[in-house]
This record gives structure tokens, sequence and C-alpha cells, in this order.
């Protein structure tokens, strides 16, 4: 069966697919909040990123990329936060709760306190009136007209924006907190740009018990 599909051109529609939704994604810029998202989050002092299934995948990758790049920042699994990780959220931080469908049972029901613990909820969903939307601060549409998946049901094309939108972010706070190469390579220290501006030959020789 295998033999008889065209493996090429389903490889192309699917790139097709999730790039016209990265590009299509352009004309909802407008709704958005950035300024004021930008500004919430360099007031904090983290920002803690929530999602569940496939939005946790992608929400830890987030995390990572925003840690990397200047913006402290911590993932927790909504499942783990309700039975004690909540203790890691602080008034000084802030919240990114993401889900497709906005109507997470598990993110909803850690809407409230969220709200509680922290200084505010910045959402990425498909709709703004869906139950997690209402309750969050700002909102991020990561709707798309399809998914790629030929069922049109797997998460691929939505988990591609949503990371994309992440990066965007990521992006947008280097900027403003003037994150130069100096700083990405302190915070990588174990990576070539690390080692060739921190690792001192002073470091690396041996200067003592020499077989002289």
């Amino acid at each position: 069966l295998a033999m008889n599909l065209d493996f090429k051109a389903i490889v192309c529609k699917v790139l097709e697919i999730e790039g016209r939704a990265l590009i299509d994604s352009r004309a909802k810029i407008d709704g958005v909040e950035w300024g004021k998202i930008i500004d919430f989050v360099m007031s904090a002092n983290r920002l803690i990123v929530l999602g569940v299934g496939k939005s946790g995948h992608i929400g830890a990758k987030i995390a990572a990329t925003l840690s990397s790049t200047g913006t402290p920042s911590l993932f927790i699994h909504p499942t783990e936060a309700m039975h004690g990780d909540l203790g890691a959220i602080t008034q000084n931080d802030a919240v990114l709760a993401i889900s497709y469908s906005g109507e997470s049972e598990e993110l909803i029901n850690l809407m409230p306190h969220l709200r509680r613990l922290s200084r505010g909820i910045i959402t990425m969903t498909q709709n703004a009136k869906s139950s997690i939307s209402r309750q969050g601060d700002f909102f991020i549409d990561i709707s798309v007209e399809r998914e790629a998946c030929p069922l049109n049901v797997a998460p691929t094309t939505s988990t591609t924006l949503s990371l994309a939108l992440g990066d965007a972010l990521a992006v947008c706070l280097m900027k403003a907190r003037g994150f130069e190469r100096a700083d990405f390579a302190s915070f990588h220290p174990g990576g070539s740009l690390g080692k060739r501006l921190f690792v001192k030959i002073s470091d690396l020789m041996q200067t003592q018990n020499l077989p002289i």
C-alpha cells in the first residue's frame, strides 16, 4: 500500500497548509495588543507557561526559548499545578495559558487559581470568547483554517502556528531587552559561542604537577 502513495506530494501538501497558516496569521496581528503584552511580561519576574497535550509540548518549548533569550520562564503542567506546583507561581509572575480549543478542562479549572496567584494571564486559543480566554487579560489568536492532518483532527497546523507565535514573542522580548550575542552565550556556556566568549586558556591549562 505504501508503495502506491506519493509521499513527496503529501509532504509538499503539509508544508503548503502549514506555511499558508503562518502567512494568513499576519492578518490577525492587528487584533493583538503586542505592545501591552511585551510590557506586561517585562514587568514580571517570570513567565509561567501552561498547556496540556500537544499544547503542553509546545508550551515547554516556548518556555525554554524564552529562558535562553533573556526572559526567565517556567513550564508547569496543569495537572501537576493542581497537585502542588501552583506553589511555584508568585504575585510577580505572568502566565501564558495555551489551549487551541480554549476549552481544556484542566486549564479551565486552573484559571481562577492562576488569577489569584499571578499578576495576570495571556491566553493563546482559537477563540477570544472561549472559556479560557474569557478569563485572561490578553489574547493571542492561534486559529487555523484546517489542520495538516488528513482527518483535520491531529494538532499539526495549529501547533506550528502556536510555536511560531511563541518564537515571535521571544524575539519581541529580545529586541525590547536589547539582548545581544554575549547575553545568549552567557546562557549557553556549553555551546560553541559560549565557549569562545567565556572559556579561557587558563580554565583548560594544567599548571601543577607538570611532567617535566
